[in-house]
């Protein structure tokens, strides 16, 4: 299928780009009904967006001939969340409009401000920027909307989240209430429905979020592991990938900056993007990514919002998404223009199920699996060596003559080794998870004579796991796992069993962390499980009954409802009659 556009130069703008057919949005702006609407677009990232309302707007900026108007003011304007999605959205439309003599001016912030006043000076017809800028720009009367034609929010869903909305409102207010209003958001939650109601008319609707490619191509992966492991879990999930780029969503910033500088400890290349980085740090970053530096960026949503990566495969969910919406929008930056992604939640073992909930409200079928192991690992680099050593290639005259001396000093089979020992050294080493799949054992274990029981104020009902108490009993009480015996689970608390050179240590390594805000308290328990039990049925069967209790008290063994009579004094005297 053919780009529907009349404009030629366009045409053959996307046929040099190698754009042999249109994607889903982008066929569905070129359809007649569309034409000359209001239009509110539902697409997920890497759907071709920009092109799309790049070639929707195209009647309200070119002539017949196809080429741009004349005006003294801007006839389209971009707003989009971030300074790197409006910087790529300049790049695609000026070579989208190249040929057809359209200016493009860029306003975002962290650029010299005189100089893109300047260029709004000099004449526009096409503006992208973000909102705070734009509005900057507005106020200081170096850009003029009064000759506006059409606006674009790119990514609208996200520049509300953001707070940007009294700019948006205050820049649309500026505008011609003659102009298209084009609103592409990737979901369309109440405060985005709210704003195409006010400046909108007679939106047409359309929704390819179903059926863009982009989506299809990711692979969601969701592991179940215990909150102690999650740091080495990424370690081997990198590992294992060895994604051309990854990127790792974290929270906050606090644990961007402790998982970056984790990961740069272990022979990682990797960067971080939070909201601590100045605009400078953040150039440097995806410089860093985009020529191969680096592979590994660990960010926040709101600090990873308008990156395109192309080379990204792998997405890793270190901290659980706050909703479906949030998830699709992280995964989103992976599976793009047809190439496979793979998107991994790493999920503590309590919150399992609110993951589960999570993945069924957003249509997302995931697939549950263990995280690498080392040996999974060793086996993967394995086969990737092979692959890479058996792979054609042309040598020279000089790589001949040093394996000639090679073979000289060493044997084929040594040297093997040698480069295969040379290719692991540059790797960094897989961890051993603390946790292991199955469950530690329950019965009586040799060693243990002796132990000593403790308890922990959570159950089955709190969602408890032996496979999530394990490290949390190994960090808390700064013993291994060889220390722990038996975890019996009950409905609202765990008992578990301290080999007896440990107990003493344990103890003491308890109290030390028990400031810690995970809600969980450890104490001393009375004997093992099951003498607890015949005590507390023992001390029931020895406790009188209440009303048997005082049987023969009182003068002549008179008594009432089992109470001794007594004949109490006037009110607050405190004497008996």
């Amino acid at each position: 299928m053919a780009f529907n556009t009349p404009f030629a130069l366009l045409a053959e703008a996307l046929a040099a780009r190698g754009y042999a057919a249109p994607t889903a949005v982008q066929a569905a702006v070129l359809e007649k009904q569309a034409a000359g609407r209001d239009l509110i677009v539902s697409a997920q990232t890497g759907s071709g967006k920009t092109v799309a309302f790049g070639l929707a707007m195209a009647p309200d900026l070119l002539d017949s001939d196809g080429r741009a108007r004349q005006s003294a003011a801007p006839l389209a304007l971009i707003i989009a969340p971030t300074r790197e999605l409006a910087l790529q959205v300049s790049r695609e439309l000026m070579w989208l409009y190249g040929d057809t003599g359209a200016r493009v001016a860029t306003c975002v912030g962290g650029m010299d401000a005189a100089k893109e006043r300047r260029a709004l000076h000099h004449g526009a017809q096409i503006v992208v920027g973000t909102p705070g800028r734009l509005r900057d720009h507005l106020e200081r009367g170096a850009l003029d909307l009064r000759e506006l034609a059409v606006a674009v929010l790119d990514e609208a869903d996200e520049m509300l989240d953001m707070g940007f909305r009294e700019d948006l409102e205050e820049i649309l207010d500026a505008t011609p209430e003659s102009r298209r209003t084009l609103l592409f958001s990737a979901t369309m939650p109440k405060p985005i429905v709210a704003l195409a109601r006010r400046y909108q008319r007679d939106a047409l609707r359309i929704s390819t979020a179903a059926t863009d490619r982009g989506h299809g191509d990711i692979n969601y992966q969701a592991m179940a592991i215990a909150p102690a492991d999650i740091e080495n879990a990424v370690v081997n999930l990198l590992r294992f990938h060895e994604a051309e780029t990854a990127m790792l969503f974290c929270a906050t910033r606090d644990n961007v900056r402790h998982l970056h500088a984790s990961l740069i400890e272990r022979g990682f290349a990797a960067v971080a993007l939070s909201g601590e980085h100045s605009q400078n740090e953040r150039n440097q970053a995806l410089q860093a990514l985009r020529d191969r530096r680096a592979r590994v960026c660990v960010a926040t949503d709101v600090a990873a919002r308008g990156i395109d990566l192309p080379s990204l495969s792998l997405v890793i969910h270190v901290e659980i998404p706050r909703d479906g919406e949030t998830l699709q929008h992280r995964s989103g930056r992976t599976g793009r223009a047809g190439k496979k992604g793979t998107a991994i939640m790493l999920v503590p073992y309590p919150r399992r199920r609110r993951v589960e909930s999570m993945l069924r409200g957003a249509g997302i079928a995931a697939e549950w699996v263990n995280v690498p192991s080392a040996a999974d690992i060793r086996a993967a680099d394995s086969e990737r060596l092979m692959t890479a050593l058996l792979a054609p290639a042309d040598f020279d005259e000089e790589d001949r003559t040093m394996a000639a001396r090679l073979l000289q000093e060493r044997s084929a089979e040594d040297i093997a080794a040698a480069l295969v020992r040379l290719h692991r050294a540059r790797l960094p080493d897989p961890e051993e998870l603390l946790a292991s799949d199955a469950p530690p054992p329950r019965g009586p274990r040799a060693g243990f004579e002796g132990s000593q029981w403790f308890r922990l104020n959570v159950g089955r009902r709190q969602n408890a796991d032996a496979r999530w108490i394990l490290p949390l009993l190994c960090r808390r009480g700064h013993v291994s796992r060889t220390d722990i015996g038996a975890i019996r689970l009950a409905a609202n608390e765990t008992l578990f069993e301290i080999a007896a050179p440990a107990a003493t240590r344990f103890l003491t390594a308890v109290r030390r962390t028990a400031e810690e805000d995970d809600g969980v308290i450890i104490t001393p328990a009375d004997g093992a499980p099951r003498e607890q039990a015949r005590t507390n049925r023992a001390k029931h069967r020895e406790k009188p009954h209440p009303r048997a209790r005082n049987e023969g008290e009182g003068e002549g063994g008179g008594r009432h409802h089992g109470k001794p009579f007594r004949k109490k004094g006037p009110r607050g005297s405190g004497k008996s009659g």
